[in-house]
């Protein structure tokens, strides 16, 4: 794990517990179960002020406040024909609105509307996947380039000044992907969007029928491990070089390419032996001793 995304090393702590999301899968059901069975009505709010305790000065000063909005602010007469050219794009190329609103869950909880340029063919009853990945949705001509370099998340800008969002802050989840109330503002990049930035890339590697399941148990509990691990010693600095990360797109994929092949491995190693191949079987290089002409070598036979 790059110790770049944070303001301080690491910690070994972070370390284990994502790695023992996919190596203990008992674990893993509890860390990402959702809060409606996770947190009864006697502990939720112990629960809150412990995360809230657990959030750096910084995080919950009103001075993050001030930085947000005095950095869109200050940004907008350079965005705003940007966000006029893509909404044009948006509205030539395809049938539908410019904007995708969507309810999210943010501080506390609370629920608010996020805007995004609409990247996808807009649908009616407006239901899409509810895991997206790179090959189960359809996308606008100019959808997948907007995705690619993130111009689809420029509206959240006005979230930021309206307050339902920060500049950096974990994600805000759709409230079937929740498993954690936020005791911070959500936010439009955070340590969790840098190391997860091609999730739709690597997700379309993932089985159809295997998909939910991982988003749910993998990929969701280490997205809230590196985000509270993040926002526990955020700084001033650490977000503004977070900020720089996301413009110039210094992506960190090794996270969540670890965390693919070891489930991966977890998997191949459910497999009963009824159903593997030959080459799979752990018997098979016994089987072939029998088959050699020659005395069997010291290491055969340690491997028999």
């Amino acid at each position: 794990m790059s110790t770049e995304l944070y303001p301080h090393k690491t910690s070994e702590a972070t370390k284990r517990n994502l790695s023992s999301l996919v190596e203990f899968p008992e674990r893993r059901a509890t860390f990402g179960r959702p809060l409606s069975s996770q947190n009864s009505p006697e502990n939720t709010s112990s629960t809150k002020l412990m995360q809230r305790r657990d959030l750096s000065p910084w995080s919950r000063s009103r001075a993050k406040r001030v930085f947000d909005c005095a950095c869109v602010l200050l940004m907008m007469p350079l965005i705003f024909p940007v966000l006029l050219a893509i909404a044009l794009a948006v509205r030539l190329t395809s049938p539908g609105p410019v904007l995708f609103l969507q309810r999210r869950m943010g501080r506390n909880g609370r629920n608010f509307t996020i805007m995004k340029f609409r990247t996808m063919i807009h649908r009616s009853n407006g239901k899409h996947h509810p895991v997206t990945t790179s090959e189960n949705q359809r996308f606008t001509l100019v959808g997948p380039f907007l995705r690619r370099w993130k111009l689809d998340e420029l509206p959240q800008l006005f979230n930021v000044l309206i307050g339902n969002m920060s500049l950096v802050g974990p994600r805000p989840k759709l409230p079937e992907h929740a498993i954690s109330d936020l005791a911070c503002r959500a936010g439009i990049t955070g340590a969790a969007t840098i190391a997860f930035a091609r999730e739709e890339a690597i997700l379309a590697r993932v089985p159809e029928h295997h998909l939910k399941s991982f988003y749910h148990s993998v990929v969701l509990p280490a997205k809230l491990q590196l985000d509270a691990d993040y926002m526990a010693h955020a700084t001033i600095l650490s977000d503004l070089k977070l900020i720089v990360d996301s413009v110039l797109r210094r992506w960190d994929e090794s996270i969540m390419e670890s965390l693919l092949e070891d489930w991966k491995f977890e998997q191949r190693n459910r497999i009963p032996l009824h159903s593997m191949t030959v080459s799979e079987h752990p018997y098979i290089r016994a089987s072939k001793i029998s088959e050699i002409d020659r005395p069997a070598s010291t290491g055969e036979v340690r491997a028999y």
